[in-house]
């Protein structure tokens, strides 16, 4: 019988269903067995496609969203990337609050997809007028027709996960996941994957991952707040300087903090052993599957699954140059990458 290829109407019909790839080689000295959930392969190439479609939807459906309307996010790159995507499609128009830690090729993709790209300085507190945050509230605002998505505290970004990247990781494990690593930013990727699961199987494990520099790890241990804990980092999208809603504690068991560093140097140590060409985040997802195992966390009859939130082409200017990782300090240049070297005959 002859196989039938699906045309689909567009780019939108393409989110989800992301594939689950074990990796066998970068986890060969843990104990247990580690699987990758590739949120590269969304069509806008991270995982926030799936909240953008969801709460988009949504405000169709509600009657919020009205022909002709602006879509205002604030935004690490990746969410803002998905609504531009999803705007052209709808025939909205978008504005952007970004972080001026964002790399240039993110500021570059935005722009390619018409979005109007506002770049807000990440070291200043959240209530600061300068704020990404704050921008967004004002561009909303002074904007006719327009709505602000506010992901860090909107229900619908966990919702969008309880839904589908939730279920899907359950469905593609046949049941037999023990513990879900996940970066938090938002916190509703984490939430929303971590509802379901425990739904289903309540002993499975839900491993927060958070950046040095934010106040997640230790809100979750004291739900304290500390100022203290706040400095710039280099990972985009991993960690806050706030508590967002969209992050249900109670569901994550625990959290350990990953460097700016080690996150960047197995970034690329994934891309080189597993041929999996990952962002930024997921090397800091698979660090801290390192630092969780190194804590007693896995056995051998555990089936690990970790979220790689996007893809590298994103970093390029980032952790895939050499030139910024000794900008940095993470890349010495006598101790340069040779793989990534180009030779020019």
């Amino acid at each position: 019988m002859k196989h039938e290829k699906k045309v689909y109407n567009s780019i939108i019909d393409l989110i989800g269903d992301t594939p689950i790839v074990k990796l066998n080689n970068i986890s060969k000295n843990l104990k247990g067995n580690f699987y990758a959930k590739v949120e590269a392969i969304n069509p806008g190439h991270s995982s926030k496609d799936r909240i953008a479609k969801y709460i988009i939807e949504n405000a169709e459906e509600q009657g919020i969203l009205k022909p002709g309307a602006t879509i205002i996010e604030t935004t690490s790159g990746n969410t803002g990337f998905s609504l531009a995507m999803i705007s052209i499609i709808k025939g909205y128009k978008c504005i952007l609050s970004v972080s001026d830690k964002s790399s240039p090729d993110k500021f570059d993709m935005l722009k390619s997809m018409g979005a109007k790209v506002y770049v807000c300085p990440s070291n200043v507190a959240a209530d600061d007028p300068r704020s990404y945050y704050e921008v967004a509230k004002r561009l909303q605002k002074e904007t006719p027709n327009s709505i602000y998505i506010n992901q860090y505290f909107n229900q619908l970004n966990i919702d969008a996960h309880y839904h589908n990247t939730g279920k899907e990781i359950w469905e593609q494990t046949n049941g037999k996941v023990t513990h879900i690593v996940v970066c938090s930013g938002t916190g509703g990727t984490i939430s929303g994957i971590g509802k379901y699961l425990k739904e289903k199987n309540p002993n499975i494990r839900v491993l927060g991952v958070d950046a040095f520099g934010s106040v997640l790890k230790k809100y979750h241990e004291t739900k304290i707040l500390d100022p203290n804990e706040i400095y710039s980092n280099k990972i985009e999208g991993l960690g806050k300087n706030l508590i967002p809603t969209a992050t249900d504690f109670d569901i994550i068991d625990k959290y350990v903090k990953v460097t700016d560093k080690e996150s960047a140097i197995t970034a690329r140590e994934i891309s080189k052993t597993e041929g999996l060409f990952v962002g930024y985040t997921s090397g800091a997802a698979f660090q801290a599957v390192k630092q969780y195992a190194a804590l007693g966390e896995f056995n051998e009859d555990s089936n690990v699954v970790v979220v790689f939130p996007d893809h590298g082409s994103r970093y390029m200017s980032k952790i895939y140059s050499d030139e910024w990782m000794q900008e940095q300090g993470f890349l010495d240049a006598e101790n340069s990458d040779d793989s990534m070297k180009i030779e020019i005959i």
